[in-house]
């Protein structure tokens, strides 16, 4: 299926637009651009003196980028690439950064890309494809501690030895090249599957996390983010796993906490750290509606913190 004819549908987005508190003539970064279902709302709410730059590090979603409009900027790079990039550009502030996080429904659908284990394609999983190693050669060289500890670290998979082996068992029958062959292979070392899962889900995710460097660039755009933010300006991030929100929710808790010291203590105020973040309301996810409408939104949890 031609990547033209793939959709996605943006989860959470009348609730990350409301959040981001868009003002007429802000500064405002999407810093995973996607199909832009979040860009053109943001830009639905700004004035002709607003201005929008988005980042998306995949290709294929620059190239699919239809939104002609003068606010507006699309950034070929990684969201870790921000701060640098737009102070290239002259801007030092902006009013809110949105970070959507996890892989779009365009990437899980195009058996190229190789991200899927229900399409049958070319073991790859790179969100630029330009760079970095592929999962098929990491599966093909990688030991077999190091492939159960990502399976197990990243995935939460509680069969991560026994697939290991299983992998390690396989490539020695023949070199792994298809998502295929990999889900059959992590299919028989899964010895009980979960009810309406398929049982290489965990393993597939781990694996896509661990090639991208999800987690480790996540720990990074953050405090860029928080520097980024001039005062009031928000922090939205929409994340789809449980280790993403643990490291969203752990940095925003612990911006949004200053210092508490015991009185008379001879220290000056600037000598220890102030708040940087104020919290915004609780955690939001998706309503029963919209997971109907879309069962890939049933993972996401928002998370929204404004600077101080």
């Amino acid at each position: 299926m031609p990547d033209d004819e793939l959709t996605h549908t943006t989860v959470l987005l009348e609730e990350a637009v409301a959040a981001l508190d868009v003002k007429n003539a802000g500064t405002y970064v999407d810093g995973t651009f996607g199909r832009g279902g979040h860009s053109r709302a943001i830009l639905g709410c700004l004035g002709e003196k607003g201005r929008l730059l988005a980042f998306d590090r995949d290709a294929d979603a620059v190239a699919a980028c239809d939104i002609e409009d003068a606010r507006f900027e699309l950034i070929h790079a990684p969201f870790t690439a921000m701060q640098k990039t737009l102070e290239g550009k002259g801007v030092n502030q902006v009013d809110g950064v949105l970070l959507d996080l996890g892989v779009s429904s365009p990437q899980l659908e195009a058996p190229h890309r190789g991200f899927s284990f229900r399409l049958d394609g070319p073991l790859d999983m790179r969100m630029d494809i330009s760079r970095g190693h592929s999962a098929e050669e990491w599966i093909n060289s990688a030991d077999e501690m190091e492939i159960g500890e990502v399976i197990r670290d990243y995935g939460e998979e509680r069969f991560a030895k026994q697939i290991a082996r299983a992998i390690v068992a396989a490539r020695q029958r023949g070199h792994i090249r298809r998502t295929g062959e990999l889900a059959e292979i992590v299919g028989s070392a899964v010895r009980t599957r979960e009810p309406g899962q398929h049982p290489a889900t965990r393993s597939f995710q781990a694996i896509r996390i661990f090639i991208n460097q999800e987690l480790e660039e996540l720990q990074v755009v953050l405090p860029q983010s928080v520097r980024l933010l001039r005062t009031a300006g928000r922090l939205v991030v929409i994340s789809f796993h449980s280790l993403e929100d643990r490291i969203v929710k752990r940095f925003m808790r612990h911006e949004a906490r200053a210092d508490h010291l015991p009185e008379r203590l001879p220290v000056r105020a600037s000598e220890f750290n102030q708040a940087k973040l104020r919290l915004i309301g609780r955690a939001v996810k998706p309503g029963a509606a919209e997971i109907a409408r879309n069962a890939r939104a049933r993972s996401a949890v928002m998370r929204a913190a404004e600077r101080l």
